[in-house]
């Protein structure tokens, strides 16, 4: 792998009584946020071959407007990705050999803490980018992390080059 994605869902409706987590669904705005996301990394060059996409329903809704845009890419749904950890998270990135630029998408704080640790390893091509990732980790956004060489998946390998909120779309 020489380019890896990780990307936490769009803006969900909120948690309140009666309304399973699971199965919370995509604000307008976390529609609107995803489409500007998958245009973006688009024009950027950033094509996933490869995406893990947790089961939930507002990780698979993110993920349509994604896939609209990047076509043929081969996708796999993975419940155990729900609300998972960020050792948990990199597990699914290390058997991703196949892939040339694998996407996750999942939850905080496990895709947030696997951020934090990758740059904390690898470092960054772009300090702020780094320093706005390091931060938070909003609805929608994402890390675009690069490696020197095709290959395996080894976290001191893998680069922050840019982190996009869907803030900075607008």
């Amino acid at each position: 792998m020489k380019r890896l994605i990780l990307m936490r869902h769009a803006k969900t409706e909120p948690w309140t009584e009666g309304i399973d987590d699971y199965g919370r669904a995509l604000t307008s705005s976390g529609h609107f946020a995803s489409e500007a996301m998958a245009i973006a990394l688009h024009a950027a060059g950033w094509l996933p071959d490869q995406a893990i996409v947790s089961s939930a329903r507002r990780t698979r809704e993110t993920w349509k407007h994604l896939s609209d845009v990047f076509g043929d890419c081969d996708v796999r749904f993975d419940e155990s990705l729900y609300l998972a950890g960020e050792r948990g998270i990199s597990e699914y990135v290390a058997q991703a050999e196949r892939a040339g630029t694998l996407l996750m998408i999942g939850h905080n704080p496990g895709m947030h803490d696997l951020v934090v640790r990758l740059i904390r390893k690898a470092g960054s091509a772009d300090h702020r980018a780094a320093l706005r990732a390091s931060s938070k980790m909003p609805t929608g956004s994402v890390a675009l992390f690069e490696a020197g060489q095709d290959g395996a998946f080894v976290p001191t390998q893998f680069r922050l080059q840019n982190f996009i909120r869907p803030k900075d779309l607008v």
